[in-house]
């Protein structure tokens, strides 16, 4: 279901489309959409055979409309309410695990004064989300913020396997879809940055 007035990025997030084909791949046990939206990620997963999957966001309208789409796809998802923060902290508090996670946040650095405090809230999501994977488990994650720039980003995700001790493998390095084109020159065109890893 669409808003395309109203809705966050014509209420789809278009740029994303490919991703989540790919991520559908990976698709097993307990998946988790953090920052779901209306749950792009989250569907595509239960479509390919997920057990389980949940979608976190705040907004609550958001997920009412993920859980009439997935009505609609005759499919049975899991919705919470919440701060992803604050739920990913839960989460790792009551010892919960998962075999695939989905991060894919709004842009935390709006300009380059915020780049620091933006490093430190990608950092704390993605190292939770380490620490609540099964060995072998997949995580997707991405930030949309041109200024943050892929190494930096990269290096951000070096930080946090090292802090949790987990073993990390870079299966696939992606950005936006084909339609929001990259051009040459101009670094700030490729926004989407959008790393799928293995958490051994």
């Amino acid at each position: 279901l669409v808003e395309p007035l109203h809705g966050q990025k014509t209420g789809l997030y278009l740029d994303q489309r490919q991703n989540r084909l790919l991520t559908s791949q990976f698709a097993r046990g307990r998946c988790l959409d953090v920052f779901s939206y209306q749950g792009g990620f989250g569907l595509h997963m239960k479509m390919k055979g997920a057990e389980e999957v949940t979608l976190v966001d705040q907004s609550d309208k958001a997920l009412e409309l993920a859980q009439i789409a997935a009505r609609l796809n005759q499919l049975r998802i899991n919705t919470v309410a919440a701060n992803a923060f604050d739920f990913l902290k839960e989460q790792q508090t009551c010892g919960e695990r998962y075999d695939v996670i989905v991060l894919d946040p709004p842009a935390f650095a709006k300009n380059r004064a915020t780049i620091e405090s933006a490093s430190r809230g990608y950092k704390e999501i993605n190292l939770r989300a380490m620490r609540l994977l099964n060995p072998g488990g997949i995580l997707v994650t991405s930030s949309c913020s041109y200024h943050m720039h892929a190494d930096r980003f990269e290096s951000l995700l070096l930080s946090a396997s090292k802090d949790t001790n987990r073993r990390v493998q870079i299966l696939e390095r992606r950005g936006q879809a084909w339609d929001h084109p990259e051009k040459l020159g101009f670094p700030e065109s490729r926004y989407l940055k959008c790393n799928i890893l293995r958490v051994i």
